[in-house]
């Protein structure tokens, strides 16, 4: 299935709110292969959609990570990816043209998907956050997931 969602339910879909259950510790239980490591979780919807959130972590480069939000409409097997946090590396916005080599976040755009490019291709340098946690923060904050009462939490109260 191929997704195709406006920038309004782009809007819409990042914003809702979502319910999450488990624990950060959950989020941050990391699999180790291949020289990164990576986590997944599923934030389920009334309709058997879900959001997921996935995080990777390379383990010998510590600025290299994505922290991602996605939606996944049920028994599909590809998602749609909202925001991605990503770590230090160069990025390209092609249709403006546009290179930096910095921390960024990449939107899901209307116009990138109409160009026949990866719905989340456009990005913008970020100072909000220098490591995976600080991705995860943001991407927590940023798309209204709303984590049950943590004390985990506190460890973002540093960041």
């Amino acid at each position: 299935m191929e997704y195709y969602f406006t920038d309004n339910e782009i809007k819409e879909l990042t914003l809702e709110r979502k319910e999450y259950n488990g624990t950060i510790a959950n989020l941050l239980n990391f699999k180790e292969s291949d020289g990164h490591k990576r986590s997944t979780i599923e934030i389920p919807r009334p309709d058997g959609s879900a959001f997921i959130v996935k995080l990777r972590q390379n383990t010998n480069t510590l600025n290299d990570f994505s922290a991602i939000l996605a939606f996944q409409e049920k028994g599909v097997n590809k998602d749609f990816k909202l925001r991605r946090y990503n770590g230090l590396h160069e990025h390209t916005n092609k249709l403006e043209n546009i290179r930096f080599f910095d921390f960024h976040i990449h939107y899901a755009t209307q116009r990138y998907q109409e160009a026949g490019r990866k719905e989340e291709s456009y990005a913008e340098k970020t100072d909000r956050f220098f490591d995976i946690k600080g991705a995860l923060k943001c991407l927590i904050d940023d798309c209204n997931i709303q984590v049950k009462k943590d004390p985990q939490m506190a460890l973002f109260d540093v960041i």
